[in-house]
C-alpha cells in the first residue's frame, strides 16, 4: 500500500460550472470525475483520501469512496483540525485543481467544456479496453460506456448503445442498436435490441425488444422474451415466460412458461396504492386481458381474450369475463339511410 494520503480540495471551482457544482463532481461518461480519480489512485495502491468541500456535497463525495479505502470528507475547518491524525503518518499530497485520469496521467481541467474534450479521450480508452478483452464494439464513435461497466467476452455492442452505472453484461450477448442499459445485470447470451433497461436483472438468453422498456426492480428469468412495445416494472418472471408485444405488466409475480397475448395489462394502481398480481406456471393469457389486482391466477389456467379479471382464477380453469356477442341484422344499413349516406 502506497504510504500517501491524497487530499482533494473542491471549494473554489464551482464558478466554472453551469450548475454550481464543483468540477470534481461533474460527470464524465455518466460517472463523477471524483469517482474516476478515486479508482485510478486505488489502482496505484493509494488507499487513504480526504476530500475538502462544502457540507452540501458531502453525500455525493461519500458515494465516490472506493470500497475498503480509508476516506473522509469535511469542511476546511475540519481538514485543518483533523488531517494530521487522519493521515496517520502518511505523506500528504494536496490536489487543488480538478483532474481526470487519461491513460496513465492525471490531466487538469478548469471548465466544463475542457472536461467534455477530455471525456472524448477517455471514451476511446474505455472502448479500446473492452475490445482488448474480447468485446466487439462495432462503432466506437457512437458507443458510450461508463467506466464502471463490466462486459463479458464474445459480446457485441452495436451502434447507438449506452451502458451506464454498475451494469454487468455477460458473455456472448448482443446489445443494441440504440440500447440503454443502466445498473443492470445481463446474463450470458442475451439480446437487447433498441430498448431501455434500468436497475433490473436478466437471466440467460433473454430477448428484449425492439422498443421495450424494463423499468426498475424487475427480475427476468432464463429464456424469457420481452418483446416489441412491452413495458414491465417491479415484476418477477419465471423461466420461459413470453410477453411478445404491446403489453404492460407492473407489480407482478409471474411463473414459468406463461404466455401473454398482446394488449394485456395489469391495472396495478387504484389511484392511491399499488397492488400485485400473482400468476402461476403455464398460464395462457389471451389478448386484450385486463388483470385487476390484487388477484391470483392459478397454474395451468387459461384466460379468454378480452377478459377483465377481477377475481382469483383457480388452477387449470378457463376464465371468461366479457359480454356475449350480439349481431343485429341490417343495423348498419338503417344507420346509413338515416344519415342519407
Amino acid at each position: 500500500m502506497d504510504k500517501k494520503c491524497i487530499v482533494i480540495f473542491m471549494t473554489d471551482d464551482a464558478v466554472a460550472t453551469y450548475n454550481g457544482k464543483p468540477l470534481m463532481l461533474q460527470e464524465a461518461l455518466f460517472c463523477p470525475v471524483l469517482d474516476w480519480c478515486m479508482r485510478a489512485w486505488t489502482k496505484k495502491g493509494i488507499g487513504r483520501f480526504f476530500v475538502v468541500c462544502d457540507e452540501e456535497y458531502h453525500d455525493e463525495v461519500t458515494a465516490c469512496f472506493p470500497e475498503g479505502a480509508v476516506a473522509a470528507v469535511g469542511t476546511m475547518d475540519e481538514y485543518e483540525s483533523e488531517i494530521d491524525e487522519f493521515a496517520h503518518g502518511c505523506w500528504i499530497e494536496e490536489v487543488h485543481e480538478a483532474v481526470l485520469p487519461v491513460g496513465s496521467m492525471m490531466l487538469s481541467f478548469h471548465t466544463v467544456p475542457e472536461l467534455i474534450r477530455l471525456q472524448e479521450a477517455v471514451r476511446e480508452d474505455i472502448v479500446a479496453y473492452h475490445q482488448r478483452t474480447g468485446v466487439a464494439v462495432m462503432d466506437p464513435h457512437t458507443t458510450y460506456i461508463d467506466p464502471r461497466v463490466t462486459i463479458g467476452a464474445g459480446t457485441m455492442i452495436l451502434p447507438g448503445t449506452i451502458l451506464r452505472g454498475y451494469s454487468v453484461i455477460g458473455d456472448d450477448c448482443l446489445i443494441g442498436p440504440n440500447a440503454m442499459v443502466v445498473d443492470c445485470t445481463v446474463a450470458d447470451g442475451c439480446e437487447v435490441n433498441a430498448s431501455q433497461c434500468y436497475e433490473s436483472s436478466l437471466g440467460k438468453k433473454v430477448h428484449v425488444g425492439p422498443y421495450a422498456h424494463i423499468r426498475p426492480h424487475c427480475r427476468v428469468g432464463d429464456g424469457c422474451k420481452i418483446g416489441a412495445f412491452v413495458e414491465i416494472k417491479n415484476a418477477v418472471f419465471g423461466p420461459g415466460t413470453k410477453l411478445s408485444h404491446l403489453t404492460y405488466v407492473g407489480d407482478a409475480d409471474v411463473g414459468s412458461r406463461v404466455n401473454f397475448g398482446c394488449g394485456t395489462i395489469t391495472s396495478n394502481y387504484d389511484g392511491f396504492r399499488k397492488h400485485r398480481t400473482v400468476i402461476g406456471d403455464d398460464v395462457f393469457v389471451g389478448c386484450n386481458t385486463n388483470l385487476v389486482p390484487p388477484v391470483t391466477v392459478g397454474s395451468g389456467s387459461y384466460i379468454a381474450a378480452g377478459t377483465t379479471v377481477t377475481r382469483d382464477v383457480e388452477p387449470n380453469a378457463l376464465a371468461i369475463g366479457r359480454t356475449r356477442q350480439e349481431n343485429k341484422p341490417g343495423w348498419a344499413q338503417k344507420r346509413r339511410a338515416l344519415h342519407k349516406k
